[in-house]
């Protein structure tokens, strides 16, 4: 089985909170295969498939998420998960239009 990694910096204004926690999940949730999440390079791992779990990261503004995926589309997970998080969850538009 295929396992995949990337990393990406969180960069939302408020981190790893309610809204963002749920399009993560809800991504991770659109893949076949295991995901998970950790705020170090070493973990611990969580599945990132958990609301629950990823809240409880309270993953602070600047803090690398590290993502790990294996099955048979574990590559486009990762690069989909870490992508988003680079595009601060879509919201970057959204808040720069409200200040």
């Amino acid at each position: 089985m295929s396992t995949s990694t990337r990393s990406a910096l969180l960069t939302h204004d408020v981190g790893l909170h309610a809204r963002p926690s749920v399009k993560l999940t809800k991504l991770a949730k659109s893949y076949g295969s295991s995901v998970e999440l950790a705020v170090t390079e070493g973990g611990p791992w969580i599945d990132a498939k958990s609301i629950v779990k990823v809240m409880a990261t309270k993953a602070p503004r600047d803090t690398r998420l590290y993502f790990r995926a294996e099955g048979a589309d574990s590559a486009a997970a990762v690069t989909a998960l870490a992508e988003l998080v680079e595009r601060d969850f879509d919201e970057g538009a959204a808040h720069a239009a409200e200040s």
